[in-house]
């Protein structure tokens, strides 16, 4: 079993609807959809994990600890938080990939985001050799290299850049396509706020099953600053 703690919106959202369609299937509901089933080979790999942003990437227990002091460790979290918004999203890529992703750097997002990776920390299995080599060391920045061995993440802190991913690599000739595609499908969702609403702790219950939504949470502290202005 493996868990991972995301960004998604609620189950009930219009985003999360359009983006379960675009990608084929629901996270919280397991159903299947093939409204876009011509572009299913592109949206294959982001099926499997459902639409969200990474967080706290997916980790197994560490030992010692149990899956019910983590779902009281994420709700009391959550409780503890408060929701705000990025700015703007667009449709962006990340290499080849396609993604949902903020207009500019948003810094309270940054630091929400590394509060989530240090919080979690304590419950996180450390990487197996195998795990670690998965992740092509060899390829990375120093700076993603010492995230993966303290972290079990390369792209945390500095190196985090929030983004919900549409499609695995689309080759060249694909990509304006693609991309008028993506900003059709979301045009009712970009070049307008998005509101970091909640969390959701997500599971895989075996190596490469689909990853399903265990709990969703609001970030329900009241808010007694404008987030956005830092």
């Amino acid at each position: 079993m493996r868990y991972a703690i995301y960004f998604s919106p609620p189950g009930s959202d219009p985003l999360t609807e359009t983006a379960s369609r675009w990608l084929g299937r629901n996270a919280f509901s397991g159903e299947g959809f093939d409204d876009y089933e011509s572009f299913a080979d592109l949206t294959e790999e982001p099926r499997r994990y459902g639409f969200h942003a990474t967080l706290k990437a997916p980790f197994e227990l560490a030992e010692g600890r149990h899956e019910s002091e983590l779902v009281e460790a994420f709700s009391a979290f959550a409780a503890s938080h408060a929701a705000f918004d990025i700015p703007e999203i667009v449709i962006g890529s990340l290499g080849p990939f396609f993604a949902l992703v903020p207009a500019t750097l948003h810094q309270p997002l940054q630091d929400f985001t590394a509060d989530v990776v240090r919080h979690f920390e304590p419950f996180r299995a450390p990487l197996s050799e195998r795990d670690i080599a998965r992740r092509k060391p060899e390829t990375l920045s120093e700076s993603q290299r010492a995230n993966l061995h303290r972290w079990g993440y390369p792209y945390v802190m500095d190196d985090f850049r929030f983004h919900m991913t549409l499609t695995g690599p689309v080759s060249e000739a694909r990509r304006q396509e693609m991309a008028d595609i993506l900003a059709e499908t979301f045009s009712g969702f970009i070049h307008r706020p998005l509101t970091i609403s909640g969390l959701g702790l997500f599971v895989e219950k075996e190596r490469g099953e689909a990853f399903t939504v265990h709990s969703w949470q609001p970030l329900a502290a009241s808010n007694t600053k404008d987030v956005r202005n830092g």
